[in-house]
């Protein structure tokens, strides 16, 4: 293993751009599909990993949809959650808040209480397993109705200390930010912390509204902030942080290769940028392999690598205490290294 690819795992990091059912393995989705009796469109694992080969986010989301059909009992959302909260820890993640799509499973005639029992039963697990700490964002899917969101924050209310917040996700092309902005409204009204997906297909107008219409606490990927220099100045004002998934941008040809991705652009124009996985498992790439993938595309620094680990518990959903107490982990890991500004081995 190489210095950088040491530091990268040995660095604490927080994660705040995951989709739970995104961190399905192949094989747990066989295994759940044959106990709940889930015909799968897929004959074996490696015909299921061949249609990992995406042409865009409406290609993946085909399958993302598919796979989801596995999870029926609350015992398969809590399987699913502490694999991944497990891999989480094992890659030096100690703070985690990860996205839940409630449409896509009460449409299926999933109750919400199934899938947020078996949630956080794993999240319990964890902070006493490994002391990791994280909560759930409830995720709308932005093609449906604004409707079905007020129902869903009606139905999150009794769950409200395990929520951290509200999200927008799906496909943002025919699906502006403007389409949720009373029901984010109402989110912010109950106290709730708001982000939403924008700029990753949508254009930088997409991130704008995000920021002034729904008035959003982060911006999920908006990496195309940079067509409009007004926009990123604003943004790196405001302090506003972007949760960027690199792998998953170069997955779904939103940068046809990770040496043309513009992280370290973004990260050189002041913003606060953090790096996130997506859908670990649809698209190859837990958080360390994201880090390590840009680092070696577009040589970031260990500074780099250090101010980005930082900024994922700034960015955080975590009250200020917590969050000092991380960020001096953090700042005595880079502290106990010894690397200059200027280090890239």
């Amino acid at each position: 293993m190489s210095p950088v690819s040491e530091f990268i795992r040995g660095m604490p990091k927080a994660e705040l751009h995951m989709h739970i059912e995104g961190a399905i393995e192949p094989e747990l989705m066989f295994a759940l599909a044959k106990r709940n009796g889930v015909d799968l469109p897929w004959s074996d694992i490696g015909e299921l990993r061949a249609a990992y080969d995406f042409t865009g986010l409406q290609s993946f989301l085909g399958v993302f949809y598919q796979g989801l059909r596995v999870l029926v009992k609350g015992e398969d959302f809590y399987e699913l959650t502490s694999h991944y909260l497990r891999r989480a820890h094992d890659e030096k993640v100690l703070h985690c808040e990860i996205y839940v799509s409630p449409q896509a499973h009460l449409r299926r005639g999933i109750a919400f209480d199934t899938f947020m029992r078996g949630i956080t039963r794993a999240f319990a697990e964890a902070g006493e397993r490994f002391g990791m700490t994280g909560g759930i964002i409830l995720g709308f899917q932005r093609h449906l109705p604004e409707e079905d969101a007020f129902a869903v924050v009606g139905m999150a209310e009794p769950w409200r200390s395990h929520v951290l917040g509200f999200g927008l996700g799906g496909a943002e092309v025919g699906n502006p930010p403007a389409k949720y902005e009373r029901v984010f409204a109402e989110c912010r009204a109950r106290g709730y912390r708001v982000v939403a997906h924008a700029g990753e297909e949508g254009p930088a107008s997409y991130v704008s509204d995000a920021v002034d219409l729904l008035k959003v606490d982060r911006i999920d990927h908006g990496v195309r902030c940079l067509e409009d220099p007004a926009l990123v100045r604003r943004l790196a004002h405001l302090g506003i942080p972007l949760t960027v998934c690199p792998c998953s941008n170069v997955k779904l040809g939103v940068f046809t290769r990770m040496a043309e991705h513009n992280l370290k652009k973004l990260l050189d124009a002041g913003l606060k940028v953090t790096v996130n996985s997506d859908d670990p498992s649809y698209f190859g790439a837990y958080v360390n392999a994201n880090y390590a993938d840009a680092q070696d595309a577009l040589g970031l620094t260990k500074r780099d690598l250090y101010r980005m680990a930082r900024n994922s518990f700034e960015a955080s959903f975590l009250p200020e205490a917590r969050k000092r107490f991380y960020c001096e982990q953090v700042d005595g890991y880079w502290a106990g290294t010894g690397e200059s500004d200027t280090a890239r081995e």
